[in-house]
């Protein structure tokens, strides 16, 4: 639910693990809480670099973002995200005909931080293809969903949640997922 800061807003504040208790202190954030614990993680996730085949970058404000996205694909053509209909409770989707591929081997895919205010961690990758799913609700609930498939797996780790799930080892088989409503794909014309 955080929002995003102002571009220059955004610049003035430190985004760095060296700087944690002052990023803490500004942000009224008690060190040792469940706060600056997923803060801190999302620091420490946007230094690591990159994995073979992938750009990254953390974007803290919309501009930002925006600006990675363009120098990454030209041209955009849209920013597209999982929608639902209504709010309603949990429930079963099925996959409804109308499958539509959105990219041609290249997106910019933008993941939602937990943090003190809006932070995405966003990143292209040649193997990546997007999707826009309809789905249907078992209570009639109608969504779109996006979907993304890396078609190259083999420089990720090892113990990535996705090769416990699928029991298959890393490079073997592409691995896709849906995206949830706060994450942002990016497309090029």
């Amino acid at each position: 639910k955080s929002a995003f800061l102002p571009y220059q807003t955004a610049q003035k504040i430190p985004f760095s693990s060296d700087k944690l208790p002052e990023i803490f202190n500004k942000f009224s954030v008690k060190p040792g809480s469940l706060k600056a614990g997923m803060m801190k993680n999302t620091i420490k996730e946007c230094e690591q670099p990159a994995i073979e085949g992938e750009e990254k970058y953390c974007a803290t404000s919309l501009e930002s973002m925006i600006d990675y996205s363009i120098s990454k694909l030209g041209k955009v053509d849209q920013a597209v995200s999982t929608e639902v209909e209504k709010q309603t409770p949990m429930q079963k989707y099925t996959i409804a005909a109308g499958v539509q591929k959105m990219t041609v081997d290249k997106a910019v895919v933008c993941h939602k931080q937990n943090y003190a205010y809006a932070v995405f961690y966003c990143h292209k990758s040649e193997t990546t293809r997007a999707y826009m799913v309809p789905l249907d609700g078992a209570a009639g609930t109608k969504a779109k969903a996006v979907a993304v498939c890396h078609t190259d797996t083999s420089a990720w780790n090892p113990k990535h949640l996705a090769f416990q799930v699928l029991k298959v080892e890393p490079g073997t088989i592409p691995v896709c997922h849906f995206l949830p409503r706060d994450h942002i794909v990016w497309v090029p014309k």
